[in-house]
């Protein structure tokens, strides 16, 4: 009997998600039916891929080799599935997406219906990590990187960019006064992030006429985290456009040192692996991408 697709599928999600149950979950599957299309396979290929342990799977020598190939097959299934939709010129098929939270929260999440209102044999998994992931190790088709890109065998597409700014409440404001210079900052609470260090820059001089490196009170790994906060009162915070223009707008948050700051903005741009020309699904998002924010901007 000849292994199936099915299978190959099913070892490459289990070994993505580190488990079998969540390899089911992922493939809307139930537990049994992943462990037994496990066992097919083995049992098919007459060896065993996966050694299992009460705390976890690993691989043997088998299982890494048969990994490697069946990504490749899985893969080359794939784009000629999208070569023969592309006939019909309508992207098809699943697009992983990776972004940190605050970009995927608002910027990426509002575009979605729309997205798929346009292209609906597009199937859409939406991931969020707030670090550099390995796109070849998550899966990943494309993902969202907010920042100067460090060299790379990624391609990138630009996206845009965002200013960032000094931001505070009004009852943080009321309750601890408006600094008036970056001197100030002293007698203030903070909220900064605690990686990478380069976001603690924020956009003003110090005495030696140096960008302004902050040592935050608070510290967290997520952006959306230090925006709650800093909406809750508990400090200062300096964040990107694109996720506090609302909040800007509505004057839930009010932007400070507006004649000093300098005109910070953070480069926003795709990445993707692939060393062939662009996918139809991965070209589709981007252009929409593009569009969606070109009519709204991410700056007012």
């Amino acid at each position: 009997m000849k292994m199936t697709l099915d299978e190959m599928q099913v070892f490459i999600a289990v070994m993505d998600s580190g488990s079998i149950t969540a390899a089911a979950e992922r493939l809307g599957q139930t537990i049994s039916a992943t462990s037994r299309a496990l066992t097919r396979l083995e049992d098919k290929l007459s060896t065993t891929l996966i050694r299992r342990t009460t705390r976890r799977l690993e691989l043997t020598e088998e299982g890494k080799a048969f990994l490697e190939r069946a990504r490749a097959i899985v893969a080359a299934v794939e784009e000629t599935e999208e070569m023969m939709t592309l006939r019909s010129n309508q992207p098809a098929g699943l697009l992983r997406v990776d972004a940190a939270s605050p970009f995927m929260l608002h910027v990426i999440v509002p575009i979605i219906p729309g997205y798929r209102e346009r292209y609906p044999q597009v199937e859409l998994e939406l991931n969020s990590n707030e670090g550099i992931i390995d796109l070849l190790e998550r899966r990943t088709d494309v993902a969202i990187r907010i920042g100067r890109l460090k060299d790379s065998t990624l391609h990138a597409t630009p996206i845009g960019s965002s200013r960032v700014r000094i931001l505070a409440s009004p009852g943080y404001l009321a309750e601890r006064g408006e600094p008036a210079a970056a001197a100030d900052l002293a007698n203030h609470r903070l909220l900064g992030f605690n990686q990478p260090e380069s976001l603690n820059e924020w956009p003003l001089l110090d005495n030696d006429g140096q960008p302004l490196h902050i040592r935050p009170d608070i510290r967290s790994s997520s952006g959306e985290t230090l925006r709650q906060l800093a909406l809750g009162g508990a400090g200062m915070v300096c964040l990107s456009d694109f996720m506090t223009r609302q909040d800007r707008q509505a004057g839930a948050l009010r932007e400070l040192f507006q004649a000093q700051a300098l005109d910070i903005r953070q480069p926003i741009n795709a990445v993707y692996y692939r060393n062939t020309a662009l996918s139809s699904r991965i070209k589709s998002f981007l252009d929409y991408l593009k569009e969606r924010l070109g009519k709204r901007g991410f700056t007012e």
